[in-house]
């Protein structure tokens, strides 16, 4: 049975994979038109790099967030036009639901879209629905996250100056006055701007999804087959590039942006030496304009 592999379907396995035209139709071809399935034949041909998430470039927006270290809150406003999100009405109702974001309880997108907006009735969907009806423009708030750990806890976040990156991570300690040490706030701080460089998918390798990790170790041993490695040394490779694949998606193995040969956990063992008691980076958001 043929299968017929539509323009679309090869145009966005090209954007995630960044492989050729031709080589991505064969690839879907020869999944039968899965997708993922075709995304990992590419990857263990060496056609195509590692993909962290898929992008959409149409996408436009604003994050906007505030933190005074001992809580953070951050908040994706989406929108169809670069132009829509550069006006100052735009950003004033991005920067509107932020205080409201900040000063109520965490809770979930829902919840929160589920409030009545600030100084009304009406809800925060009905709000996200009036600065549509505003712009003339698709508008959704695609994301909406308040830390605030207690006073055992520090929270650091980065803003890029052109607002379409955003990160909130969040950091644990023994003691009310470590979290309040600057080597835990300066910590913290240094965290959140190496997250938004460096896009890790976890804390901490058991954080990563177990089936992300065996679709890699599925793609190493494709590879090792196809480069025809002895068998007996085949399982060592394997399982060396799997180590290799974890350690680039996982905060703490990361090397520090600023220093590459110095993993991020150092910097968290270094923090905690010099409070005296426990440091633990416990979760982290990015927010990124365009990302799936």
């Amino acid at each position: 049975m043929t299968i017929t592999i539509s323009a679309k379907d090869v145009a966005e396995l090209r954007a995630r994979t960044q492989a050729g035209m031709m080589d991505c139709k064969r690839a879907l071809e020869e999944a039968g038109g899965d997708m993922e399935r075709a995304a990992e034949l590419l990857r263990a041909k060496g056609i195509a790099k590692a993909e962290k998430r898929a992008g959409r470039s149409t996408s436009q927006g604003l994050v906007v967030g505030t933190s005074d270290g001992t809580m953070g809150a951050l908040l994706e406003l989406t929108c169809e036009t670069d132009f829509v999100a550069r006006t100052d009405g735009y950003g004033a109702a991005a920067e509107a639901m932020l205080a409201q974001l900040a000063a109520v309880p965490p809770m979930s997108l829902e919840a929160f879209l589920a409030l009545p907006a600030e100084g009304g009735t009406s809800s925060n969907t009905d709000r996200v629905k009036a600065i549509s009806a505003t712009t003339g423009e698709g508008v959704a708030l695609k994301n909406a996250t308040k830390f605030a750990p207690g006073d055992s806890g520090a929270v650091g976040m980065y803003l890029h100056h052109n607002r379409q990156v955003g990160v909130l991570v969040e950091v644990l300690c023994g003691t009310p006055a470590a979290a309040r040490h600057e080597a835990v706030t300066g910590l913290a701080r240094e965290l959140a701007i190496h997250i938004a460089s460096a896009n890790p998918l976890a804390v901490r390798a058991e954080d990563l999804p177990p089936a992300l990790v065996e679709r890699e170790r599925r793609i190493a041993t494709e590879q090792v087959e196809q480069e025809g490695k002895p068998e007996a040394i085949r399982g060592k490779i394997i399982d060396g590039k799997v180590r290799k694949f974890v350690a680039e998606q996982v905060l703490l193995e990361q090397g520090w942006v600023k220093e590459e040969k110095k993993p991020v956990g150092q910097l968290v063992t270094e923090a905690a030496k010099v409070v005296g008691t426990s440091v633990t980076v416990s979760r982290f958001v990015r927010f990124q304009i365009g990302e799936v």
